[in-house]
């Protein structure tokens, strides 16, 4: 990326931080919010997001079949399957039908993809989105920025200003209340002068042709009940086997997406209908004069189902959970974390499934790979996976001119073409290596402004940033010349500690307290020499040396753990790719084993203390008064309660964090695009440590990522965990 195209981003990104974010924030956080209180009330939450996922991994296996199946009971009962391969195909077909007239559409993202409405418009008809959200951005001319609320980026002032403006009403509206009944008499008007209406389909059940339709408004019974021809658009993903396969995502989708326990109108067509439609001066006419066309559309979802990679984001039921959730998206908004047509979490694969990789390579980088959203998610997606491995593809569809030197030159095992900035973060474990050997004149020279301006302008690493300092003497170094404190045959345990590259070349201090804390509960320790995790190159795309620097890791840590000892981890991602990507990345069995021997130092320390190991071996905490912040990952995982566990039985007074992020993300609070918005994520997470009740609080922090964030942010320094519980 170019230094003007660094620069473009980040403008592009302050005027939406600016104009759109409060906004965006404001309401993705009452979704979100929603979405915990909702979900807690289910009997059995997890059993249900499997259900659903077993569904859609059915549907999409026997897809061709479906398509069959469901063309077969639309037909049967009197309507009109088309199989649309692409956009134009689909746009062909439905603006023949329309012919010209008026058409009335309820939401739909599938017809913002195809975009229809440029299409019928064109041909002469005249279309209106029935929508309230969709209809304020036909006024305003704008995009959508949310998958489900696509004018969440505007304000109650902001579309009074619009209406008042475009239809100069009598009276000026004001209140949400005026403007909602203004919007209700306006599109009423349009519905009942409409021949055609078009609706979306969340789901298509193929045993009966049924669509199913959630909606708030009710807006679509209409389009469909008052209009003589009813064209519903969707997406072949959309179908599934049975009627009764719906009880599932019925169940999910209003919770997950706005926290809803179920959304206002759940509507099951099962077209044509039978209900009498409106002719001429309002007269009822006979229903079974109303036709039916249900568009299938194909647009790349065919090829996704044949791609590996990219063919869990057709088991997608775009709820926005992934977006709701995801701190970079609730303060900029679709408008910024988007495409095409597609916002959020998921729509990296949506993008490069249906407009290409480069819709995709626009916002791709805005995932961070934190993994919040996969817990979200009511089909269990593994959406980070999907956004690294388009970023992967977007580096190797880049050519460099200079390939063969690269590749020659370079440790990792990347095409030349890859931007030099995410090379750099890929191989940081090197990089800290020759920090290490050369320190602590590296540090000196790193801190330069010359060394700062010109690490700006060639690889866009923001210099407001304070950079890491590497340590001298590294923590397998150190460990080497010290030895193990704990005689293996009188031990409780024995442990591997992995040696994460910040932990040790950057902040060994904290490697160190974890030795030392796990020899006060008599366990014996080993550091291996074990290498990056492959966290450092996954996060930029860099799969093929990520699986390189897992096999290198799990050599490292193999004789420990087929001597049956645990592996101890310090930094939180890297638990978190043994555990989720090295399924990935590793053979079956190999994974296995290193999953279920390895545990976060936290996670461990209680699973002593759990076992009879004695508290009082370690540190007391005296009340002394804490305010602690989870890592993403971490809470991923579930472990958060372990370290809170921990420090109270210690006798700490803890507190929480609600906000979930830091806004760090590992290398990306680095990069100078992104240094804004890093820092705006980062100020919510500042405010609460910053309150009354915490201001005088030690702040600590498991990641590697918060506690860089929480240092640049705050006035004290804040802490890991192990350290207060070190015995030195």
């Amino acid at each position: 990326m170019s230094v003007d195209d660094r620069q473009r981003k980040a403008e592009r990104i302050r005027h939406l931080l600016d104009t759109e974010g409060d906004s965006v924030h404001e309401n993705t956080q009452v979704f979100n919010d929603g979405r915990y209180e909702s979900t807690a009330d289910l009997e059995d939450y997890e059993g249900l997001k499997d259900e659903a996922r077993a569904i859609k991994e059915d549907a999409i296996e026997r897809l061709p079949e479906l398509i069959d199946q469901v063309t077969e009971a639309v037909e049967a009962n009197g309507g009109t399957v088309y199989i649309a391969d692409d956009a134009a195909d689909a746009n062909r077909y439905i603006t023949e039908v329309a012919d010209g007239r008026n058409v009335v559409k309820s939401k739909s993202m599938t017809s913002e993809e195809i975009e229809v409405n440029e299409s019928l418009e064109a041909s002469g008809a005249d279309v209106w989105e029935t929508d309230l959200a969709e209809f304020v951005l036909q006024v305003a001319d704008e995009a959508p920025s949310h998958i489900v609320a696509p004018a969440i980026h505007k304000s109650r002032e902001e579309i009074a200003e619009l209406f008042n403006e475009v239809f100069e009403p009598e009276e000026p509206l004001e209140t949400a209340e005026e403007l909602t009944q203004f919007a209700r008499e306006y599109l009423g008007e349009k519905i009942l002068d409409a021949e055609v209406g078009m609706t979306g389909a969340n789901f298509v059940t193929a045993d009966t042709g049924t669509l199913a339709l959630v909606t708030s408004e009710g807006n679509a019974r209409k389009c469909v009940q008052a209009t003589d021809t009813h064209v519903a658009v969707a997406g072949v993903e959309k179908i599934i086997p049975t009627i009764e396969d719906l009880q599932p995502f019925v169940e999910l989708i209003g919770r997950s997406g706005t926290g809803q326990d179920i959304t206002s109108y759940v509507s099951l067509f099962t077209p044509p209908g039978d209900s009498p439609t409106f002719g001429e001066g309002d007269e009822l006419g006979p229903g079974d004069d109303r036709e039916f066309h249900l568009v299938l559309i194909d647009n790349g979802r065919m090829e996704m189902r044949e791609d590996d990679q990219l063919r869990e984001t057709l088991y997608c039921i775009r709820c926005s959970a992934c977006a709701n959730s995801c701190a970079n998206f609730q303060h900029v908004g679709g408008h910024a974390f988007g495409g095409e047509t597609y916002s959020g979490g998921i729509a990296t694969g949506w993008e490069a499934g249906v407009h290409g990789q480069d819709s995709a390579a626009e916002f791709n980088d805005l995932c961070t790979g934190c993994s919040r959203c996969v817990n979200q998610c009511p089909v269990k997606i593994d959406i980070p996976w999907i956004n690294t491995v388009v970023r992967d593809r977007i580096n190797r569809g880049k050519d460099g001119d200079l390939d063969f030197l690269v590749e020659g030159l370079t440790p990792d095992e990347e095409p030349g073409g890859v931007d030099p900035q995410k090379r750099l973060f890929g191989n940081f474990d090197t990089l800290a290596k020759l920090g290490s050997a050369f320190a602590p004149l590296s540090n000196w020279v790193a801190q330069t402004g010359t060394a700062r301006s010109l690490m700006e302008r060639t690889l866009g690493i923001d210099s407001r940033r304070e950079l890491p300092e590497f340590e001298r003497e590294s923590l397998v170094e150190w460990f080497e010349d010290r030895g193990s404190r704990v005689d293996p045959d009188e031990a409780r345990r024995q442990v591997a500690i992995y040696p994460d590259a910040y932990t040790n070349y950057v902040r060994t201090e904290r490697g160190k307290a974890a030795i030392r804390v796990l020899e006060a509960l008599d366990v014996h320790v080993d550091v291996p020499a074990a290498g990056e995790s492959g966290r450092a190159p996954l996060s930029q795309g860099m799969v093929t040396t990520a699986q390189g620097n897992a096999e290198a890791v799990y050599d490292a840590l193999a004789p420990a753990v087929a001597a049956g000892h645990d592996v101890v981890v310090i930094e939180p991602s890297d638990l978190a790719i043994f555990h989720r990507e090295y399924e990935r990345l590793l053979p079956e069995d190999d994974h296995a084993a290193l999953k279920n021997n390895s545990y976060e130092i936290m996670e461990y320390v209680y699973g002593l203390l759990e076992n009879g190991a004695d508290v009082d071996a370690l540190p007391g905490g005296d009340d002394d008064q804490i305010a602690y912040h989870s890592h993403c990952q971490q809470r991923t995982l579930d472990l958060e309660p372990y370290t809170v566990a921990v420090l109270e039985d210690c006798g700490f007074d803890v507190t929480t964090s609600d906000v979930e992020c830091c806004g760090m993300a590992g290398s990306f609070g680095y990069k100078s695009e992104y240094y804004e918005l890093s820092v705006d994520v980062g100020e919510e997470l500042v405010d609460q440590f910053t309150t009354e009740e915490n201001a005088d609080r030690t702040v600590v922090a498991s990641g590697t990522s918060c506690l860089e964030q929480l240092d640049a942010l705050l006035t004290r320094r804040p802490a890991h965990p192990v350290r207060l519980l070190d015995t030195q």
